[in-house]
């Protein structure tokens, strides 16, 4: 897959090797295995005065100052884009990253993942041209209900969130399905699917502190933390005792039903407590149901 970034801070995204995020992580390893490209492109180079000017005054007066169409129009143009009422479409989009973009979210980073070239114009000062919106690009996202500098956290945030989803660019290919937000499999919180399956904890560590001798761990079904849109249930590796806290019981218990059952339970409340506006909308059994209502969580009328 291909990514274009349009911005007047090509530095941000790293220049030289290891640098910015296109040098580190996840998509550092997509682009040197060649999942997807990235490409930096400085919008002053598509100015015409000495001063390389991409803004202006804003019309009917204004604090600050606005991105101009012209250089965004002539930076698409060499990337062989054209406005959007010409363009096939088909497979590419052109995004402007602004405040007063659709909210992005998980399913719109797996709508960009099936793509084969996504651009990102990164907006600066008070905004950008509505005629950039209007004619150049297919749609406006911005990450959340705040006001950066400029869009260009926010296409760092696209890019990651939209390569790790690339099919080998993780490595396990379940490991963005069973993750909050993740599409997994069903919403039952009892019986469990025999498969995919995932590994728990060997027995607790001794008294002492110190790990266990490794042992062959037992397959256990994946839970069923995501697939209805709420939360990832907690994680606990080793030592078995920290600081006091010690891993809940049930996940060295080896009994697989009570495992996912337990972790469909401590996701719902982790949701209901960090995020309890995903619950509206979630796929929630009456199980789940009954467990939120001993939690206290009144669904809204």
């Amino acid at each position: 897959m291909r990514f274009d970034i349009l911005t007047i801070f090509p530095e941000f995204f790293g220049a030289l090797p290891n640098q910015g995020i296109v040098g580190h992580g996840v998509v550092s390893r997509a682009l040197r295995s060649g999942l997807a490209s990235v490409q930096i492109h400085d919008l002053r180079n598509f100015t015409h005065d000495r001063h390389r000017s991409v803004d202006d005054r804003p019309f009917g007066g204004g604090e600050g100052m606005v991105l101009k169409p012209q250089p965004i129009y002539e930076a698409l143009n060499s990337l062989h884009l054209l406005p959007r009422p010409q363009r096939p479409g088909a497979g590419e989009t052109v995004i402007l990253l602004s405040a007063q973009g659709k909210r992005f979210n998980q399913s719109t980073a797996r709508r960009l993942a099936t793509l084969h070239r996504a651009v990102f114009l990164c907006g600066r000062y008070e905004g950008v041209d509505e005629r950039v919106a209007e004619l150049l690009c297919d749609e406006e996202l911005s990450i959340g209900d705040y006001v950066l500098s400029g869009g260009e956290l926010a296409a760092a945030v696209l890019l990651d969130a939209t390569v790790r989803l690339l099919p080998g660019a993780l490595g396990h290919a379940d490991s963005s399905r069973y993750e909050s937000f993740g599409e997994g499999e069903t919403t039952s919180s009892e019986t469990p699917p025999a498969a995919p399956v995932d590994a728990v904890a060997s027995p607790a560590d001794d008294a002492a502190g110190r790990e266990a001798d490794p042992e062959p761990r037992p397959a256990v079904p994946r839970s069923t933390h995501a697939s209805s849109g709420i939360l990832d249930y907690p994680h606990y590796t080793r030592p078995a005792k920290f600081l006091g806290l010690t891993v809940p019981e049930v996940l060295s218990s080896g009994d697989h039903l009570a495992i996912r059952r337990w972790r469909r339970q401590a996701a719902l409340a982790k949701t209901l407590a960090n995020r309890p506006d995903l619950l509206q909308t979630a796929e929630l059994s009456d199980d789940d149901r009954k467990y939120l209502a001993g939690l206290g969580y009144t669904p809204p009328a």
